[in-house]
């Protein structure tokens, strides 16, 4: 089986002081998370796409869906959890207290601000997956990454060509993610960031899709504005 999980669990704090969580800004012509369920409404091979939000925003959710996706028998609404993890476990509590999974059950995780990930994108994700039971959409990255530990000083100019930048989504055998996850302590659990360092810090091995620079995350309002010409151009 294969799930989705869309992560839009945010408070959209960096977006500034706005009254809705930056998934549920308008993009064209509907809300950033839409344009998102979207791109995996169209594709086949999900069983379910669990969409995860803040407790207050269950309702408005499920609304916004009802309005904008024609066919949504196999989208759920569920409460995220506080941190990104926290909310990816919440998804996999579901898979797992409303289906009989195996092994080969996959996860396919994506933030809710990326509404221009591609097709091709979600499909090698789930082919990577299956072969390798854990893959991580990345670009390139082309600026120089500086690294400094302490008092605004360079301690370290990592190779550029080894240098990736991370996207979404990221995609995982769900048994897997779940047995590993429990291996970490909690101090490491409160600093992740990323899923993908859940299989890093237990030494196993993570793939490599190639993302797309369109692939943006909305983060900041700057973001919206690129996300807007992005849209119009592929109008």
């Amino acid at each position: 089986m294969i799930f989705a999980a869309i992560l839009a669990g945010g408070s959209g704090s960096r977006m500034g002081n706005i009254e809705k969580p930056k998934q549920f800004l308008t993009l064209g012509s509907k809300p950033i998370l839409i344009h998102t369920i979207e791109k995996f409404s169209i594709v086949n091979s999900f069983e379910k796409i669990i969409v995860l939000t803040p407790k207050n925003f269950l309702s408005h959710t499920k609304d916004l869906i009802k309005k904008y996706i024609e066919d949504s028998d196999n989208i759920v609404v569920i409460e995220g959890g506080n941190l990104r993890n926290d909310t990816i476990m919440n998804a996999i509590d579901y898979i797992n207290d409303n289906f009989q999974i195996d092994d080969d059950s996959i996860i396919v995780s994506h933030d809710s601000v990326r509404p221009f990930v591609t097709y091709r994108i979600i499909e090698e994700n789930i082919e990577f997956c299956k072969e390798y039971g854990a893959c991580d959409t990345v670009i390139p990255a082309t600026d120089t990454i500086v690294e400094s530990n302490k008092d605004n000083k360079i301690s370290a100019i990592p190779l550029r060509d080894n240098l990736y930048q991370g996207q979404t989504p990221q995609t995982f055998k769900i048994n897997k993610l779940a047995k590993l996850y429990k291996n970490i302590n909690d101090d490491d659990k409160n600093k992740l960031t990323d899923a993908c360092k859940i299989f890093v810090l237990n030494n196993e091995d993570v793939y490599l899709v190639n993302g797309d620079v369109t692939n943006i995350k909305i983060t900041y309002p700057y973001d919206l504005k690129v996300a807007d010409a992005i849209l119009k151009d592929q109008v």
